[in-house]
């Protein structure tokens, strides 16, 4: 059959072009999850030293424990928020395991940074490897 089309019924309406309002609907949902992570992320990395790194010329003014409390509590605050969004808040499948994605991410730098400030992480290996690559080269 040449030129042969789909059939519809009878006085519906053509798909918009931009696809099902349900697939932009989706679409959108993971947009918002994804920007919203990536502030939070940014905020938590950038914004937190900078709100509580005051310093006057080599003197730092404010104090190194709240800076710590305060990057601790949004880290956690970040994973117990994707991972609650991810149990009762979002339905669609995809959607969920992004949210359970970001939530293994911000875990993960809460236990590096809790492990950090606890002593159980450390970067001398890496002062002792920069010290022999400026010796030797």
């Amino acid at each position: 059959m040449k030129g042969a089309r789909t059939a519809r019924p009878r006085g519906a309406k053509p798909e918009p072009a931009g696809g099902p309002p349900a697939l932009r609907a989706k679409i959108m949902q993971r947009l918002l999850i994804i920007t919203t992570n990536c502030v939070l992320l940014a905020l938590l990395l950038v914004g937190s030293p900078a709100v509580t790194g005051a310093q006057f010329w080599n003197w730092q003014v404010s104090s190194v424990p709240a800076a710590r409390t305060l990057m601790l509590w949004g880290l956690a605050l970040a994973a117990a928020g994707n991972a609650a969004a991810a149990l009762f808040g979002i339905r669609g499948r995809k959607e969920r395991k992004l949210c359970w994605e970001w939530a293994a991410v911000f875990g993960a730098l809460l236990g590096a940074e809790y492990a950090f400030v606890h002593g159980r992480l450390n970067f001398n290996w890496l002062k002792q490897f920069l010290l022999w690559l400026q010796k030797h080269f």
